[in-house]
């Protein structure tokens, strides 16, 4: 079944609506657990989440295990039917850690890994569990983004495409448990950039498949530094990395540019 990781770092405006979003359009039958992977938020974010401790998926009760530094408490509530559980984890702050961490912690044989502002399509995990079924391990949704700016409708459009070039972490990505552990996890040198390094092993692997349904994602870094010039730093990081920057430069990079 799936297992949900999402990494969260002060998120409290947007990690509420996302698990409520995630629960009313997937099923306790296939995602049987949603794993936040806090990096040390400053904010409510963890709160919120242990306020659906009050209910679950099935029975108005929420499941919910909370993990500090790995030593599991459970306080799971159990029901005679099937349920979703949510599991908070802390970790050191780093998307690729905080995912390692919840793939590690996962007890499904299917990893969904989601950014806390992005909004999978209905039915999500029915998709991704069928495309597993017919051998595709690994793949994302079709992207659309939360504005109507020309140049980002045009982005979102090019999603469509399984091309490398049209890949990152904001479509989410899916991906078995055996192939994740055979291609090494997330490379944890990489404070950016880390989901894009393992898109670039599955294409190479020739193992990455586009579900022709769309996912909603937050354009707020695009509002905050407006459309043109993000995405001008995004092409210089894409380039760099081509050109042979190692994690530290790309970083750098990232931190003087886009902060």
């Amino acid at each position: 079944m799936i297992s949900i990781i999402i990494p969260t770092l002060n998120e409290e405006a947007q990690i509420g609506k996302l698990l409520e979003h995630l629960l009313a359009n997937s099923s306790a039958t296939i995602t049987r657990e949603i794993i936040i992977v806090d990096g040390g938020s400053k904010d409510n974010t963890k709160r919120i989440v242990q306020d659906f401790s009050n209910f679950t998926k099935t029975s108005n009760k929420k499941a919910f295990n909370y993990i500090d530094n790995s030593v599991i408490d459970k306080k799971t509530i159990t029901d005679e039917k099937t349920e979703t559980s949510i599991l908070l984890l802390n970790s050191e702050k780093g998307r690729a850690k905080q995912m390692n961490l919840g793939a590690k912690m996962a007890s499904g044989d299917i990893l969904y890994f989601l950014h806390a502002d992005s909004f999978p399509p209905k039915n999500f995990d029915r998709h991704i569990l069928n495309q597993v079924k017919k051998g595709n391990e690994a793949g994302c949704f079709r992207m659309q983004f939360d504005s109507s700016h020309w140049w980002l409708r045009l982005a979102s459009w090019f999603t469509k495409f399984n091309w490398r070039a049209c890949r990152g972490g904001d479509q989410s990505q899916f991906i078995t448990k055996s192939l994740f552990k055979a291609i090494g996890q997330f490379d944890e040198n990489y404070c950016i950039y880390e989901d894009n390094i393992l898109i670039n092993e599955l294409y190479a692997r020739k193992q990455f498949v586009v579900i022709n349904k769309k996912l909603k994602s937050s354009a707020r870094m695009y509002r905050k530094h407006g459309v043109l010039k993000l995405q001008y730093f995004y092409w210089n990081i894409y380039l760099k990395k081509w050109l042979g920057a190692n994690a530290d430069e790309i970083y750098s990079y990232y931190k003087k540019n886009v902060g």
